[in-house]
């Protein structure tokens, strides 16, 4: 009897189910925080804010939890760093669009004024 499969001594089932599926459920958590963030009155500075504490929280107190809580702060800390990113590229993306729109509103008032005829 040979098993594909090595199971750490201190999982649980919940722990393996949610270790497998972790990534796909922290990418599926910030695609709908980010929608709220573009579709509600929930700020962006929330979403930092959030997601500052929840990775610290990760970080200085999860990672030596029992298995089940470990994966469930895992998906909580990579969904609000994602969240993190994904609000920062829209910040930074939107700011570039406002640049580049007043650059060329810049051009176009150059070559109005430029045309004397």
């Amino acid at each position: 009897m040979s098993s594909d499969m090595i199971i750490d001594h201190d999982s649980t089932p919940t722990g393996r189910r949610l270790r497998r599926n972790r990534v796909r459920t922290a990418l599926w958590i910030a695609v709908v925080e980010v929608i709220l963030v573009a579709f509600t009155s929930l700020t962006q500075f929330v979403v930092i804010a959030l997601g500052v504490v929840t990775v610290a929280i990760y970080l200085f107190w999860g990672k030596n939890q029992r298995d089940t809580i470990r994966q469930i702060l895992w998906i909580a800390a990579a969904s609000q760093a994602l969240a993190i990113v994904a609000v920062l590229l829209v910040h930074f993306i939107s700011t570039f669009v406002l640049i580049l729109a007043g650059i060329f509103a810049a051009v176009a008032l150059f070559l109005i004024f430029a045309d004397r005829r």
